[in-house]
Order: structure tokens, then C-alpha cells, then sequence
């Protein structure tokens, strides 16, 4: 009779979970792109979420092509320092995690890929472009004691880790699980959920056993800025915002008081700086595209029958090819040929047509009002000595002469307006 009680009370302490008042949760977000600040903000404050959530664990979907190192050592420092465990899933089918994506994926405490993806390729590329042997030795040499560590922390592959900073080495998803860099392959995250569940994950000062498989999963998303920021911080997005940029605040600096133009054109600029200070940038092709704009400018001060314009395509043409260096790591970071082409052509049409169109009518004279009579000829109606009446456009205007006596019928030419008197001299004729 004992006995069964005690089986009886075992079988109810191991269901308890199931009945449980708060159902467990399992806190989501999702990396698509390249690994920046932004990114690095946003794992931060999904871990905080897990944390004060008390979730089962985390769940990083991640699809990235690599990104800064800098802030890769802030998202796998963060997933160290976890009180939940960080599950890393590389999916959808055909991802991929690269360069910086395999220090995250090798810092979870469970990784996971889905069939069609792969993982390597972390060789670090200075930002500022090459580096000479020493300090690219340096760099290779840091970076691969970082992921070594990483690795054994984790319990992973040490050996593969390693060369996958110094030799850019890759896996499919099947290889990853057999080279033990990564835990399983999950056809998809409900699979994959189940599959962990009552997992026990040695965390810094305990054990946890996940439970996963009827967890609720609860999604954590960017907040506005920081999907505006990560938005920007693509380098299509960012050449596109440096050229409206320069565009508003030439036009406002060519049309002051409209305002809109320069609110516009300043926060662009802003946007793109912020950017470019996360991408690899050339400074001779910054330089081509504003000796671009200046050869444009010029053009248009100072016409030379299109040749500085010209000039202004194919600087502008060679700097946004050059603007974003190649690199290994930075395969991600580059401007596409369909973005860069159109933005020549608004350009050229900006400032040949808008631009010249405003300048132009800036020189022109003024066509209406009294002021628009300056230098306009006309007919005396009376002797103006000095003062009389003229005619000047079919209207009838009260004249002082400043040339001595006019004859009535005498050609007159306005030289200068004092309110409603017109002040005149004979026209002289040949």
C-alpha cells in the first residue's frame, strides 16, 4: 500500500509542470542582416526581456552575412553573461552564418541549423581596408583566440572553430553536426522546440532543464529607431540617403526659406554619416562623388557646353563603385549597380534642370510689378521738364527727367523707380 501511494505521489510531482498556473515562454527575435550596433542593442535587450520574462530560454533566429566584430563582442558577451539559456537557430532554408554569425552561433548554449543553410567564413578584414602582415597577423591572431575560447566554453569543435577564422572554412548544416559544431539540424522551430525539451544546460551557477515543447513563444521586435537606424546602416540605403541629403541642402541653399528641403536634407545626411561610420568606406570614393557635386555646381555658375558635367557623371559614376571597399568579411557591404545607375541619372537631371532651372531664374529680370519696368522704353505724352507724363507698356506713369527737357513724342527709357515716379532719360538711337 506504501509503495503504491509513493508511486502515486511521484507520478503527480512530475506533472505538475503541466499544470502549472504560468505557462512557460520561450522569448524570440529575429537577426536578418548584417551585425551592427544596432543589432547588438537589439540581442541585449531581448536577453533583458528573457530575463525579467523568466522564459524557458531564448531563441535567436539568425540569417547574417557577418558584420563588425566590435559589436559581435557585445552580443556574444551578453548571450555569456545570460541567466537563460540562448538557443541560436540558423534558418530559414538556404541562410546562412557567416563571418560574425559563427561567434554567435557557436556562443549559444544550444545551436541549432536549418537543412539548406551553412556556417563559416570569419576571417576578420580591417574596416579601414588592408592591413599589412603584422597587424592583419595580430587581428587573425585575436580573433581566433576569441572563437577558441567560445568553443570551449561551449563544448564545440576548437580545431574547426579556429580555422574558420584563418582559413574561412565553411559547413553545411549535416557536416556542422557531425564535426560537433553545432547541437542539431531542425527542419523548423517547432521541430526544433520539441526537440531541446528537458534539455539540462549548465549555466554559470546552476543547472536548467528546458521546457520548450508547449512553451509560449513571445516575439521581441526593434523598436522604431532602432529598425530606422539597422535600415539605414544598409549600404544601398545609405548612399541613397548621402545624395538626398546633398540634394536637400543645395536646393535650400539655392532657394532659402522653403525649409522642407533642408528639415529633409539634413536628417538624410545624418542618417548616412551614422551609417558610414558602421561600413567600410573609401575615402577616394567619398571624395569623387563631392568633387562630383562641385564639378556640377560649377557647370552651372560657369557653363562650359557640358564638359564639367561630363566630368561630374564619371567622377560621380567611379566614386559610388568605389565608395563601399571589397573585402572578404564585407561581401555583404556593397552597392548595387541597380541602385547606383538611377541615382547617377536623378542626379545629373537634379542639377542640370532643377538646379540650372532656379539659378537661371534667379538672373532673369523681374517680370511684374514696377520694378519690372527698369529699362523699359517708352513714349513721352507730354514735355517732361522735369517732370511730365509717359507711356510704358499701354500705361500712363507720372516721369521726371533727369537728362533736361523731353519733347512730347520723344523716346524715353526708364532708369530708376521712386515709388510711382519713374525716372527717365531720351533714348538715345543710332
Amino acid at each position: 500500500m506504501r509503495y503504491f501511494i509513493t508511486r502515486i505521489v511521484l507520478l503527480v510531482i512530475s506533472l505538475l509542470p503541466l499544470f502549472s498556473l504560468e505557462a512557460q515562454k520561450v522569448v524570440r527575435i529575429v537577426i536578418d542582416g548584417a551585425i551592427n550596433p544596432v543589432v547588438a542593442e537589439y540581442v541585449q535587450e531581448g536577453i533583458a526581456e528573457a530575463e525579467a520574462k523568466k522564459a524557458s530560454c531564448i531563441l535567436i533566429n539568425l540569417n547574417t552575412p557577418g558584420g563588425l566584430l566590435t559589436s559581435t563582442r557585445k552580443i556574444v558577451g551578453s548571450m555569456m553573461k545570460s541567466k537563460v539559456p540562448v538557443v541560436v537557430y540558423v534558418t530559414p532554408e538556404g541562410a546562412h552564418a557567416g563571418s560574425a554569425g559563427v561567434f554567435i552561433t557557436l556562443a549559444a548554449h544550444v545551436a541549432a541549423m536549418a537543412p539548406g543553410t551553412n556556417l563559416g567564413s570569419a576571417h576578420p578584414v580591417n574596416m579601414n581596408g588592408g592591413m599589412d602582415s603584422i597587424m592583419g597577423e595580430k587581428v587573425t591572431n585575436d580573433a581566433a583566440a576569441f572563437i577558441r575560447s567560445i568553443a570551449e566554453k561551449r563544448g564545440r569543435n576548437m580545431e574547426w572553430a579556429e580555422d574558420a577564422v584563418r582559413f574561412s572554412v565553411s559547413l553545411a548544416e549535416t557536416e556542422a553536426v557531425k564535426k560537433n559544431v553545432v547541437n542539431l539540424v531542425a527542419a523548423n522551430e517547432a521541430y526544433l522546440l520539441r526537440a531541446i525539451n528537458g534539455l539540462t544546460i549548465d549555466m554559470e551557477d546552476r543547472q536548467v532543464v528546458l521546457n520548450t515543447a508547449t512553451a509560449e513563444v513571445v516575439n521581441v521586435q526593434m523598436s522604431w529607431i532602432q529598425k530606422i537606424l539597422n535600415y539605414a546602416s544598409d549600404p544601398n540605403v545609405a548612399y541613397v540617403l548621402m545624395l538626398l541629403g546633398i540634394y536637400g541642402l543645395i536646393f535650400e541653399f539655392y532657394n532659402p526659406g522653403i525649409g522642407f528641403p533642408g528639415v529633409v536634407g539634413g536628417i538624410s545626411l545624418i542618417l548616412a554619416l551614422y551609417a558610414m561610420n558602421t561600413l567600410p568606406i573609401n575615402v577616394a570614393g567619398l571624395a569623387l562623388i563631392i568633387l562630383a557635386i562641385v564639378l556640377f555646381i560649377l557647370e552651372l555658375t560657369t557653363p562650359t557646353n557640358g564638359i564639367l558635367s561630363i566630368g561630374a557623371v564619371i567622377s560621380l559614376t567611379l566614386g559610388s563603385m568605389m565608395l563601399i571597399k571589397p573585402g572578404t568579411q564585407f561581401q555583404w557591404a556593397k552597392i548595387s549597380l541597380g541602385v547606383i545607375i538611377p541615382s547617377i541619372i536623378v542626379t545629373a537631371l537634379f542639377f542640370l534642370v532643377i538646379i540650372g532651372y532656379g539659378l537661371r531664374a534667379q538672373r532673369n529680370k523681374i517680370a511684374s510689378g514696377a520694378d519690372a519696368l527698369l529699362d523699359e522704353t517708352g513714349e513721352a505724352l507730354s514735355d517732361i521738364d522735369p517732370t511730365g507724363s509717359v507711356r510704358i507698356q499701354g500705361e500712363i506713369w507720372k516721369a521726371e527727367s533727369v537728362a533736361g527737357l523731353i519733347v512730347k513724342g520723344a523716346k524715353i527709357k526708364v532708369k530708376q523707380i521712386k515709388g510711382l515716379l519713374l525716372i527717365i532719360e531720351p533714348l538715345q538711337t543710332t
